[in-house]
């Protein structure tokens, strides 16, 4: 199942067809095993990854370090599940180190984010802190490389 699992990660397009060639595995038993890792919450989406700087929708990524209370009796998840519940929230990650989750948000401008964090975040009781951080430029993102060099494989010719 993993080898299914890591091609269909890489690139979700494929076939069962397509994956079969790849494992040597019939295309029956191919589409039983996505059938079950979908129905075991194993597969929980296919995403189509977007180099949004080459559109002309500009959005504005922040990665907020958030640090909070637990509540008695419901731990990170519950707060967690308040927080990624916003419909601004992308993701949203328990951590180790120096703060609690890290939550992923994307808006139209700095000041919307902003103001979700200010407005909706911030104001939660149970939040204690937050530090927001702009992503400038995305180099790599799930393994995909977003403005690869071209390589010029030409021979310098000295006369």
């Amino acid at each position: 199942m993993r080898e299914i699992l890591e091609i269909l990660q890489s690139n979700s397009k494929y076939t069962a067809e397509e994956i079969a060639v790849m494992t040597g595995r019939e295309v029956a038993e191919v589409s039983e095993i996505i059938a079950k890792a979908e129905s075991d919450n194993i597969i929980v989406g296919y995403t189509t990854l977007i180099n949004w700087e080459k559109t002309e929708n500009e959005n504005v990524l922040a990665l907020i370090e958030v640090r909070v209370t637990p509540q008695r009796g419901e731990g990170f998840d519950k707060v967690a599940e308040r927080i990624y519940k916003f419909s601004e929230v992308q993701s949203c990650y328990l951590m180790s180190g120096g703060f609690d989750l890290t939550v992923v948000i994307e808006g139209k401008t700095m000041k919307e984010v902003a103001l979700f964090v200010a407005e909706k975040l911030a104001v939660q009781d149970y939040v204690l802190s937050t530090s927001t951080h702009f992503v400038l430029k995305k180099y790599k993102d799930k393994g995909v490389i977003f403005e690869k060099k071209q390589r010029d494989d030409r021979e310098d010719i000295f006369i």
